[in-house]
């Protein structure tokens, strides 16, 4: 197997630095939306045979150093009582939101292996075909971010709603925090022992927080996860999007890997954070619109500057985009190898 992946996140500096990209299962690539053109996302998810073969798309037609479960990080969301859909130009939504103790209470513990077996089918599908290839990584939103989503009902831009129950009824949202943190613990456990090799937790909306804020409202239940899998022998990797006040803090969650996005740059990361952390990232996905010189130069100064941290694993910032070439992609790989070779 092709495990510099894994050898990265344990803090060896590997030659060449290994490579994967988040969202690199996804409508970029042509073969994907023959996939997708024949059912809607949230089938896709819960059909482990489709879900496995959208995952080893970039597998074979990128060249990463590690696939990453196609899923989303709402799933359990649904399995807590919570109805889920996506809507064209909308996105995700649910109805109805959690905003009071009632809505809390219709809430509920979940059982990975009854409540969402796709997910875990999907997981040993890709063990069998990932063997001897490349490392396999699962997934999980981090607590607060899950409780956006919740208590927003969807995709939002002033997060009103959340942090008023931040203020005004902290203990409310402790005990929402709570739940979140015990289905997101026992989640990621259940994709661990279907045969993931490390997992990520994903605070996408973490850094809409003030310093303060994170401290008392997310990094708690993120440290929990974290606390809770350590034993696991998996590596855990926590991205803070819009992170880069919070860098320090977040290293306080205890995980092995730090994702950073674009807005900061490595070797600034590094130093916040001691120099002994591994860290993960951190290339624009607009950078992909580049041209091959322009983008080789780019490539070149996330290496050097990664080269910072204990280790590193090259990741863009945030997601690929639509928009982006597959042949762009592609090449990004490429030169990660050739120039970390």
């Amino acid at each position: 197997m092709n495990d510099i992946f894994l050898q990265a996140c344990q803090g060896k500096r590997t030659r060449p630095v290994p490579v994967w990209l988040m969202r690199q299962a996804g409508r970029y690539l042509p073969a994907y939306q023959k996939v997708r053109g024949q059912t809607d996302f949230l089938t896709l998810c819960k059909t482990p045979e489709l879900a496995a073969k959208v995952t080893l798309q970039p597998v074979d037609i990128l060249g990463v150093d590690a696939a990453i479960l196609f899923s989303d990080i709402l799933i359990p969301l649904e399995a807590m009582g919570v109805p889920l859909a996506f809507e064209e130009g909308r996105g995700p939504v649910l109805e109805p939101p959690v905003r009071c103790n009632k809505d809390v209470e219709r809430l509920h513990p979940i059982d990975p292996v009854s409540d969402v077996p796709f997910v875990l089918e999907t997981i040993r599908i890709l063990k069998r075909e990932l063997e001897n290839k490349v490392p396999l990584i699962g997934f999980s939103g981090a607590p607060f971010t899950l409780a956006s989503y919740l208590i927003e009902g969807g995709t939002t831009r002033s997060f009103v709603n959340i942090k008023r129950m931040m203020f005004e009824e902290p203990a409310l949202f402790d005990r929402l925090m709570d739940l979140i943190t015990q289905v997101t613990i026992a989640y990621l456990d259940a994709q661990i022992r279907a045969g993931v090799q490390a997992v990520q937790v994903f605070d996408t909306w973490g850094g809409i927080l003030s310093r303060q804020d994170f401290r008392r409202y997310a990094l708690p239940w993120a440290a929990r996860i974290m606390d809770a899998l350590k034993n696991t022998g998996v590596p855990r990797i926590y991205f803070v999007l819009d992170g880069g006040h919070l860098l320090d803090i977040a290293k306080e969650a205890g995980a092995e890997v730090l994702g950073v996005d674009w807005r900061t740059d490595l070797d600034t990361a590094a130093e916040r954070t001691g120099g002994n952390l591994v860290l993960q990232g951190n290339l624009d996905p607009c950078c992909l619109f580049l041209p091959e010189i322009s983008l080789q130069e780019r490539v070149k100064s996330v290496l050097e500057k990664g080269a910072r941290a204990r280790a590193h694993v090259f990741n863009l910032g945030h997601g690929v985009m639509p928009e982006i070439p597959a042949e762009k992609a592609r090449l990004l790989v490429e030169l990660v190898h050739e120039l970390s070779a």
